[in-house]
């Protein structure tokens, strides 16, 4: 297979290129490839510093399903909230 050509940019090639066959855009498959090739830093570590949703009070939850306008929310309870939260 002819190697394909991609910005000089790229630190790590062959992850990029194998993220593009799984269909990841240009733009992420570049800046996963680009992370990995980075001894600093960790893209597949958990990132964040939030605590699970189960820790969150039902009102926290309800006003985060606000801001991502997820429909329904006010009927919901707490377990579907979260569940609407992570898909």
């Amino acid at each position: 297979m002819a190697r394909r050509q991609h910005d000089p940019g790229i630190k790590d090639p062959e992850t990029y290129e194998a993220l593009r066959d799984k269909g990841y855009s240009r733009e992420k498959a570049a800046r996963i490839a680009n992370a990995q090739a980075n001894p600093d830093m960790h893209p597949s570590r958990k990132g964040g510093r939030q605590p699970p949703y189960e820790d969150w009070t039902k009102d926290a939850l309800y006003e985060r399903a606000r801001e991502l306008e997820i429909e329904g929310r006010s009927g919901m309870t707490k377990a579907e909230l979260i569940d609407a939260l992570r898909g």
